[in-house]
């Protein structure tokens, strides 16, 4: 007996002493990238299972499968014991400063769906050892200094669909079979594309039209087309035969929880509907997290005891359907930014649309400003300057890095979400896309909050980044000053509605403390008060073109470049002002400004 009583203790230590491979190679990853020691800090290397870390998730049986480390400013190398990930489907470190060689040990990782290595300095030839990848399906090396020839060995990956290895230092042959892929780009290196060669160095079948497509999309287009119109028949016969017998004529088809392969970016979850019906305890109004112009949000418990946010769209239809917002979610899932709001899944009947994203503790930066409960902290000041830089990386990787570009449409302070570190995660954007399905940016209604919208996207419907930047530039005054957009309360004081005039008023009284929230009591730095108040400004300009880019609004929030912008923006407003009071002499418009009278005036019923 006491023999068993040992072993069974020695088990358990063992558990304990043992570490994980998976987290050792993981907290090996994070050493030689030279993470700061603010960074990934709870990537702890005692800790048996890595599947709690921030940045790693991992399916049911705690195998590790995606890795989300972009755009943290990395400046070592890629350790070859990241090979140990054997179940690994994702790994995402583009946008840092990664220095060294790819390792060939990469090529173990022979579950990996996606690689994304771009806009790095990566240096030394790119391994044969890829090859044996034979479910990746998206490779991209772009913008780092590779140079040697482009391995054989990637002509064999069967399930390739888009390879990126432009703006390289790559030389010689590209294997023929990479010129067959769905999208390549082998532009700035030195290979045997474009010009008098036989191929393009650059090729997206997307734009091509469906001539280029090969035959066999056409034989399964034809075949998935015959199953679904057998579908239709066999729903319609139940349909009919339901009807008969008394039920309800309105009736929709579950779709089993699976993880759909249509979507190629192959991490994403579809929910059964009944799955999300539990878990939200039947959509119940005490789950509500919040309602927005897309539809309800509720929180949700998934059977592992998963917290989730499932939004569930109203107004959704489209002119494509199913495919048609498919193809959107898609787009959604492949956004991968730490400072955006990552898609695990979603949920299509015959009349429900529902996206399942992780559930955010910290909720927004609008319940943070204006909504806390007695006991809550304030936002305090340098987590509302860590807020406003991180929104604006997350809305500059939409603008400048998606392809195609994802313009959010309803930028505002409730719909930046706050993670358990409290970093700001830019939650509902492609949502205007996902209900509105065109290939323009002209929407067949104007979607946004009163008070966020840019004027010229009021009265023409049309958006571009230039209306993100404007609601950016609200949000920024929100953060600042803790108040709403719109304050009609101000009224009783005889001031400004908006936000955005109030502001102004008290920038050219020269009244910054009036301008700053009241409830950070002091507890701030002016000049930086001061900076961001001037970036909000430049941001909510009437004419879109004068408004900086989301890249610049980066650096101006990092100290460069903002004083040149403001100096000029100060003439343009002192010129605009005196033209102001000119005409208010003629007229006698009275107190209030031509965009105040604008804005009311459209916010008013349509």
């Amino acid at each position: 007996m006491n023999l068993i009583f040992v072993l069974l203790l020695l088990g358990c230590l063992c558990s304990f002493v043992f570490p994980d491979p998976q987290g050792d190679a993981l907290y090996s990853l994070r050493s030689s990238l030279k993470a700061s020691a603010d960074q990934l800090t709870d990537w702890n290397q005692n800790q048996v299972n890595p599947c709690t870390w921030s940045r790693v998730y991992c399916d049911p049986n705690y195998n590790v499968e995606q890795v989300s480390l972009a755009f943290m400013g990395f400046t070592g190398t890629l350790t070859p014991r990241i090979g140990v990930l054997k179940y690994l489907k994702t790994l995402s470190l583009q946008g840092n400063g990664i220095t060294g060689g790819i390792p060939k040990e990469l090529g173990n990782l022979t579950n990996l769906h996606r690689l994304d290595l771009e806009n790095n300095r990566l240096t030394g030839e790119i391994p044969s050892s890829l090859g044996n990848l034979k479910k990746l399906q998206f490779l991209t090396l772009s913008q780092n200094n590779l140079t040697g020839t482009i391995p054989e060995s990637l002509a064999s990956l069967p399930s390739l669909i888009n390879v990126l290895l432009d703006s390289n230092d790559l030389s010689g042959q590209i294997p023929d079979q990479l010129f067959e892929v769905s999208k390549y780009n082998f532009t700035g290196n030195k290979l045997n594309c474009g010009g008098n060669q036989r191929h393009p160095c650059a090729f997206d079948s997307a734009d091509q039209g469906s001539s280029h497509k090969p035959k066999t999309g056409l034989i399964i287009g034809v075949i998935v087309g015959l199953v679904v119109i057998l579908f239709l028949c066999c729903l319609l016969f139940f349909w009919c035969k339901g009807s008969h017998k008394g039920y309800k004529p309105e009736v929709y088809v579950d779709v089993a929880g699976e993880v759909d392969r249509r979507i190629a970016f192959g991490q994403l979850k579809r929910f059964a509907w009944r799955e999300l019906q539990i878990a939200t305890d039947n959509f119940s109004e005490k789950n509500v997290l919040g309602q927005g112009g897309f539809g309800k949000v509720y929180k949700g418990v998934l059977a592992d005891n998963t917290k989730v946010a499932v939004k569930r769209l109203t107004d959704y239809e489209s002119p494509g359907g199913d495919a048609a917002f498919q193809r959107e979610v898609e787009m959604i899932s492949v956004a991968v930014h730490r400072n955006l709001l990552r898609l695990i899944g979603f949920c299509t009947t015959p009349t429900e649309r529902l996206l399942v994203y992780p559930f955010m503790q910290n909720l927004s930066v609008a319940y943070r400003l204006r909504e806390i409960k007695p006991g809550e902290p304030v936002l305090d000041w340098p987590t509302r300057k860590r807020v406003a830089l991180g929104t604006a990386r997350g809305l500059e990787y939409l603008h400048e890095h998606c392809n195609p570009k994802i313009i959010h449409r309803d930028v505002k302070a409730a719909n930046v979400l706050l993670d358990e570190d409290f970093e700001a995660v830019v939650g509902d954007f492609g949502l205007a896309k996902l209900v509105d399905v065109r290939k323009t940016n002209v929407t067949t209604q104007v979607r946004g909050t009163m008070g966020h919208i840019a004027p010229e996207y009021l009265s023409t419907g049309k958006s571009s980044e230039r209306t993100d930047v404007f609601g950016y530039g609200i949000m920024l005054l929100e953060i600042v000053t803790g108040q709403r957009a719109i304050d009609f309360s101000r009224l009783e004081e005889e001031d400004d509605v908006l936000l955005l005039d109030h502001v102004k008023k008290l920038e050219r009284e020269k009244k910054l403390d009036a301008i700053v929230d009241g409830n950070l009591i002091k507890n701030y730095n002016m000049q930086e008060a001061e900076m961001m108040i001037q970036v909000a400004l430049l941001c909510t300009q009437g004419t879109p073109e004068d408004r900086p880019l989301m890249s610049e609004v980066v650096r101006m929030l990092e100290g460069e470049g903002l004083a040149e912008r403001w100096e000029e923006w100060q003439h343009v407003e002192v010129n605009r002002r005196q033209e102001y009071e000119r005409l208010q002499r003629r007229f006698d418009w009275g107190e209030d400004s031509v965009y105040n009278q604008d804005a009311i005036e459209l916010s008013g019923g349509r």
